[in-house]
């Protein structure tokens, strides 16, 4: 399956008072990634809206100055929904500060859920297997 890659440079307007990455910040930009998975996937973002968040665990802080990358990828299709994984990269320290899944739904043009008709490939590798198996608990 094919990922997305986006990169961040963490700014001082990205910091809580910690002088650490706002977790709302990077909420917001954990939500954009995986839209862009979604979206891409479905060749239409305007039928494409976020419903959930699961399981975005934070290991470790992110500091001013870091270079961070999401990598977002489909992880599981229902009939309507949209399972994205992705996961942040320090491309400094190559930790992985945070990963999680997000759900989206595809709509019509009032916000009604319509079924998409897309069907994911094999897994690639046994790291996809494994995030196919995650996506499947949630």
């Amino acid at each position: 399956m094919k990922e997305y890659n986006i990169s961040r440079l963490v700014k001082n307007e990205d910091l809580n008072h910690h002088g650490t990455l706002f977790a709302g910040r990077i909420a917001e930009w954990f939500v954009e990634a995986g839209f862009i998975a979604a979206a891409s996937f479905v060749k239409a973002p305007e039928n494409v809206v976020c419903l959930n968040f699961h399981g975005l665990v934070f290991t470790s802080p992110i500091k001013k100055g870091e270079i961070i990358t999401f990598k977002s990828r489909i992880a599981l299709l229902g009939k309507t929904r949209i399972v994205v994984y992705g996961k942040i990269i320090s491309e400094i320290t190559d930790i992985v500060p945070i990963e999680g899944f997000l759900t989206f739904v595809h709509v019509d043009e009032h916000g009604e859920k319509i079924p998409h008709g897309l069907q994911l490939d094999a897994p690639a590798d046994e790291e996809e297997a494994s995030i196919r198996e995650r996506a499947k608990q949630l």
